[in-house]
């Protein structure tokens, strides 16, 4: 008998969560060279993010600099 496998979420938790993900989120995507994704995903571990996270917040500190550098 082959073993099914049970989702953690009901159908309507998923279509709810689905539904706030195509009105609320945008997502951005690229690309770095082989062996460098390594390199980042270990610097946002060390620092207690998610790779989203660590690049989310290394944007808005340049954002945040160079304002500051133009004032």
């Amino acid at each position: 008998m082959p073993d099914e496998k049970k989702s953690r979420y009901s159908e309507a938790q998923n279509r709810a969560t689905q539904k706030y993900i195509r009105e609320n989120l945008e997502e951005i995507k690229f690309r770095v060279k082989k062996g460098e994704k390594d390199k980042y995903k270990i610097a946002a571990t060390e620092a207690g993010m998610s790779m989203a996270k660590f690049f989310l917040t290394a944007a808005d500190e340049k954002i945040q600099r160079d304002k500051s550098e133009s004032a």
